[in-house]
This record gives structure tokens, sequence and C-alpha cells, in this order.
């Protein structure tokens, strides 16, 4: 099992964040074989639809069962590659469909608003505007955010260099507003933070700030915009890519910006396009303008 997530790790390039997962749900389902006495090279497809059918009886989220199903897929084939097992059990394993909830969005006005509430000539109030701004102006994860650099950032192209999940690196241009908005940050303010790190954004004490200080401070900036909907970092990229289709951008290019290896993760956000499509027809339809009976 450890020789799997260092493989998944140092040759499949996959995410610390998904290795962290898929280490607990190698636990889970090593604690599961403990209490039946069944060794892992013993494994069968009955074994494994039973510790499934076990997952969901403790009412597991829908989408953890599927990343369980999809670690035991993983595991499993990695095994029979390496020759540690004669056939694949989990070969005919069907992966469970998740249901595709649309993400929560916030609206281009509820956006500016929240984006006002830092105060911009305080130097923690310039530093949470230049990274709000930022969130949303490229769409970033959070993940993304805290991690970037002064290198990764070009002050002169408006480009900044982004590692996502994987190590896939991509170029997000940045406009205009928060670039410059950046730019005093950078110049005015970040050196009364007494850097310790080359991070773009700093806490209190000169180093990279974590992730659960970027929520946390989101979930203030949302209150006192008055926002009552569920507000957090990952709201600003589903909002970024959600205005830039309503503003007209085409799925691919969004897909770009986002870095989603592969189409279907951006497809969450074709409810925009359809509802556009909606709007346009009843506007220009011929019908639609007619008067009802």
């Amino acid at each position: 099992m450890d020789r799997h997530l260092e493989h998944l790790l140092v040759v499949r390039g996959l995410a610390e964040n998904t290795i962290a997962s898929y280490a607990h749900d190698a636990r889970d389902f090593q604690q599961f074989l403990l209490a039946l006495g069944t060794p892992l090279d013993a494994v069968q497809e009955e074994e494994l639809l039973l510790y499934l059918a076990h997952c969901r009886g403790r009412d597991l989220e829908d989408k953890t069962v599927a990343r369980r199903c999809a670690y035991l897929r993983s595991l499993y084939g990695h095994l029979a590659e390496e020759r540690l097992l004669p056939a694949n059990p989990a070969a005919l394993l069907e992966q469970p469909a998740v249901p595709r909830r649309l993400p929560d969005v916030l609206e281009p006005e509820e956006m500016a608003a929240l984006l006002e509430q830092p105060q911009a000539d305080t130097k923690l109030g310039a530093r949470d505007r230049a990274m709000l701004e930022l969130l949303y102006a490229a769409g970033l994860r959070v993940s993304e955010l805290v991690n970037l650099t002064l290198l990764e950032y070009d002050a002169q192209t408006g480009l900044l260099t982004v590692f996502g999940k994987g190590a896939k690196e991509r170029l997000v241009p940045v406009h205009d507003l928060a670039q410059q908005v950046l730019d005093t940050y950078l110049q005015a303010w970040r050196p009364l933070f007494h850097p310790k790190t080359p991070h773009l954004f700093l806490n209190r004490s000169g180093s990279g700030l974590s992730r659960v200080a970027v929520w946390k401070l989101v979930q203030r900036h949302a209150a006192a915009a008055g926002i009552t909907k569920a507000v957090s970092p990952h709201t600003f990229r589903h909002s970024f890519a959600t205005h830039l289709l309503e503003g007209g951008a085409d799925l691919r290019s969004v897909q770009l910006l986002l870095g989603h290896a592969d189409i279907t993760a951006t497809e969450i956000y074709t409810h925009v396009q359809t509802r556009r499509l909606a709007e346009l027809h009843r506007t220009h339809h011929p019908r639609s303008r007619l008067p009802h009976a």
C-alpha cells in the first residue's frame, strides 16, 4: 500500500491532497480486511463489493464512496501490473456515479461588494484586497494562491505562472485592475511584513499564509459585505468560471484558465451556457417577442 501511494505521488504526479485522501482510504480498507481476516493479496471481487457496501452502510457521502472505489481500482491495478498478484480483482469494479452538484457562485454585484471590504489603506487590508482580487481575477485554487512566489508573477506582462494539481504548470493572465492592486501591495505594503519567505502573500510574522487563514479572512469579509450565501475561497474560482462564460467565453478557454486536465471537469459550468442560450432565444426568436393571447 505504501509503495502504491509512493507510485501515485512520484510517477503519476497526483496532488499531495489526493495522496493524503488515498492514504486515509488505505487505512480504512486495511482495518476492514483485518476485521474480515482476509489478507490484501487474497482479496477477490466479492470482498471489494462487500467493502463498498460497508462504506455505504456507514452513510458516507457518495463522493467518498466513489473515491474509495477509485482507490481500490488504482491499488489492485498497480499490484497486477507489478505482477504482485496473478489477477486484478478490481478489473470489473464499476465506478459509482456521483451526482454533479452545481457550484455556488456570487453575482457580479455581490463579488464587487466583497472585494471592496478590505481597508486598502492598512497593511493587512491591502494584502487581503490583493488576495481576493487575485482569487477572482485568475480563478485560483486556495492552495495555488498561498504557494505563489514573487518569481511566479510577471508585473510587466501581467501573467501568473501557476502550479496546479500534480504540479502541472499553466500561465494565467491578470486583468489591469487586479494587477494595479497587486502591484501596490507588493511595492508599498509587502516590505512592511518583513518577509522571511518569497511567498507573494505573508502573515504577520512574514511567513507564507495557510489555507485555513485565507478561508477565515474570506469568511470575515463576506460577512462584512452582508452576503448570506456560503462563501469560501473556492467560491471565487466558481464565480470566475461562471462570469467568464456568461460574458461569452468558450468552455475550452475556461478549461485552460482553470487548469483542468479534462474538459469534463469544466462541463459542470455548462448550466451557464444553457441559461445564456435560453435568454438569447427568448430575446431574439420572432415568436418569443409576440404578445401572448
